[in-house]
C-alpha cells in the first residue's frame, strides 16, 4: 500500500459539511469492521484530481465530539485509496494574537480526552507509533503553499489542546491551557491524530479559529451563536484553501518524505504466535502492508 497513488481525502469540522465544487459528485456508504463512520463519503473531482470528503459530525451535525466514531472514520478512508487526510477543524484561541476567522496549521497536539478508542490496536494485537511529531511536515508545507493565496490569516505552527466537551472550558481551564502555551482549543482531533498514523496516513490539521475560548476579559463567553456567525466565514475560506491545494499536491514529485507511510515498520510487538486472528481481520487495511510481511 505505501506506494498507492496519493489520494486526499478530508474530514470536514464543524461548518464544512460538504464541497459543493467537487464534480462527478458521488455519496457512497464505506462499511468499517470498527462499525459505522461519521456519514457516506462523498466521492468526486476538483481540477481533474480524484477527491474524497467526509463530514466528521455527518451532515446536519448530528454527531457530538464524544460520540464520533474515528476509528471507523479512519479506517474508512484508509479503505477508500485515501494516503493524505486533511482536517478542517473549529477552534477557540488561546492566543491574543490568534483571532476569530484566522487559520493555523497545527504541528503539535496536548490530548486530555478520555472517552474514546484511541488505537486500532490492543489485545492479541499490540503496537506502539511514535507521534513525537504528530502531523505530516510535508502536507503542512504543501497546506502554508496554498495559504498564501487566500484572504486570511494563517499561522504556520501551534499546539491544538484537545478537551472531551461538549461543554466548553471553564474560565480556570481555560488559563491553565494557556500556561501551558497552547495555541487553540478544540474537540475532535484526538484520536483522530493517533489513528491516522497507525494507519499509516499522512495527516494535517487546519484550525479555524471562532472564538477567544473564554479566558479573554474584553469578550464574552463563548456561545454558539458568537460561532455559527464565524463558522460560515470560515466554511468559505476553508474550500478556497482546498482549490489552492489541490493543483500542489498533484504536482510530479509531490510525495511525502517524512515517513507517514511506513509508521507501523517497526511498531508491532506481538509476537506472530501470539497475534489473536479475529483481531488482525479488523486490520487489514489499517496494517495490511506490515501484516502481510510478517
Amino acid at each position: 500500500m505505501s506506494d498507492r497513488k496519493p489520494l486526499l481525502g478530508i474530514i470536514g469540522g464543524s461548518g464544512v459539511y460538504d464541497i459543493a465544487e467537487l464534480e462527478d459528485r458521488r455519496w457512497v456508504k464505506i462499511e468499517s469492521p470498527f462499525g459505522a463512520p461519521s456519514d457516506e463519503f462523498l466521492f468526486g473531482t476538483y481540477m481533474g484530481q480524484q477527491l474524497v470528503f467526509l463530514p466528521r459530525h455527518g451532515r446536519g451535525h448530528r454527531i457530538p465530539p464524544s460520540e464520533i466514531n474515528f476509528r471507523a472514520n479512519i479506517d474508512a478512508m484508509k479503505r477508500t485509496g485515501v494516503t493524505q487526510v486533511l482536517s478542517i477543524s473549529a477552534v477557540g484561541s488561546l492566543k491574543e494574537n490568534l483571532h476569530p476567522g484566522d487559520f493555523v496549521i497545527v504541528d503539535q497536539f496536548i490530548d486530555r480526552t478520555f472517552a474514546r478508542n484511541k488505537s486500532f490496536f490492543g489485545t492479541g494485537m499490540v503496537a506502539h507509533v511514535s507521534m513525537a511529531h504528530p502531523v505530516c511536515g510535508h502536507l503542512g508545507d504543501c497546506l502554508e503553499e496554498a495559504s498564501k493565496g487566500l484572504k486570511v490569516k494563517v499561522e504556520r505552527g501551534g499546539t491544538y489542546m484537545v478537551m472531551e466537551g461538549p461543554q466548553f472550558s471553564s474560565l480556570a481551564e481555560s488559563h491553565l491551557y494557556r500556561s501551558w502555551n497552547c495555541d487553540v482549543i478544540g474537540m475532535t482531533n484526538m484520536p483522530e491524530a493517533k489513528l491516522a498514523r497507525e494507519a499509516e496516513l499522512c495527516y494535517a490539521t487546519v484550525a479555524m479559529v471562532t472564538d477567544y475560548d473564554c479566558w479573554h476579559p474584553d469578550h464574552e463567553d463563548v456561545t454558539v451563536d458568537q460561532i455559527i456567525k464565524v463558522l460560515h466565514a470560515n466554511a468559505d475560506n476553508a474550500r478556497s484553501l482546498v482549490k489552492q491545494l489541490v493543483p500542489i499536491l498533484a504536482k510530479p514529485g509531490c510525495a511525502c518524505t517524512k515517513g507517514c507511510q511506513t509508521a507501523l515498520e517497526f511498531a508491532l510487538i506481538t509476537a506472530p504466535e501470539a497475534r489473536d486472528p479475529r483481531v488482525l481481520n479488523r486490520l487489514d487495511a489499517v496494517a495490511g502492508r506490515v501484516l502481510s510481511a510478517t
